[in-house]
């Protein structure tokens, strides 16, 4: 049976942050994700958590300066340092909020720029940063993301990240596999899925979900939701399905198409 968590950075979001914790946990979550913790203290996290039975299941490292539109920081020579500096501080929210997934972000990459040079340090900060993170009993998430959501992302398909994956050769190094990104950029979700949920030294270790192609609720588009949820649960996937859509209206009102799951 599939167990969905609640994106509080695209939920609730007629909500204050702080605040959609309570609102997931009325509608019937058991768990949240969201893109950042930063703002606030882990311990305020963590006690909004605990007071609403709520499970922390995942957030994304530091992505540099987004307001100026940067998208994560790994794949960026000459900012070794400061993706250190600032994976420490994932995992020290890490330890407070309970999470076991880490998604690190890669960053954008310019049509000039030598992909190659990218990769090679994204490699060395993923192999630093599992390395790390295997200490904790955590693992490393990386995420293919479509061009049209991010322009220039480094990391755009589920082979290039299983490569990935099972080029630095570790267990606690997974794949964050998003649907709508996935059939967005490739198609083809079913076999995928088929394909990459048990390789060894790579796989699964996230999945996500919206709409395709306008991010909304999964009820409706050209993805066949009910038919992947069956699909995953064959293949046996025991992790959580993160709700990273934006609502068409209340988010409330939407959830028809996944209170039978949350009773």
């Amino acid at each position: 049976m599939p167990r969905f968590a609640a994106n509080l950075s695209m939920m609730y979001t007629e909500f204050a942050f702080l605040d959609r914790f309570a609102a997931a946990a009325k509608d019937g979550f058991k768990a949240v994700e969201y893109l950042f913790p930063y703002e606030y203290p882990a311990t305020e996290l963590r006690d909004l958590l605990n007071a609403h039975g709520l499970e922390q299941v995942l957030f994304n490292t530091a992505p540099g300066n987004w307001a100026l539109g940067e998208r994560g920081i790994a794949s960026l020579p000459g900012r070794e340092e400061e993706f250190k500096q600032a994976f420490s501080t994932s995992l020290d929210y890490a330890r407070v909020l309970g999470n076991r997934h880490l998604h690190v972000m890669a960053g954008l990459i310019q049509p000039e720029q030598d992909r190659e040079k990218h990769r090679a340090v994204y490699l060395r900060n993923l192999a630093y940063a599992a390395l790390l993170a295997a200490r904790e009993g955590i693992t490393i998430v990386i995420e293919p993301i479509n061009a049209r959501d991010i322009p220039g992302y480094f990391l755009n398909r589920q082979d290039e990240a299983q490569e990935i994956c099972l080029e630095i050769g570790v267990e606690n190094l997974r794949v964050q596999f998003d649907i709508y990104h996935c059939q967005i950029v490739e198609g083809d979700v079913a076999i995928k899925l088929r394909r990459d949920m048990s390789r060894l030294h790579a796989g699964i270790g996230h999945i996500q979900i919206a709409g395709v192609p306008d991010r909304h609720e999964p009820d409706l588009g050209e993805v066949n939701y009910p038919y992947l949820f069956d699909l995953i649960d064959e293949l046996g996937y025991q992790g959580w399905i993160g709700c990273e859509y934006r609502p068409r209206a209340g988010t409330s009102e939407g959830l028809s198409w996944v209170r039978h799951w949350l009773k």
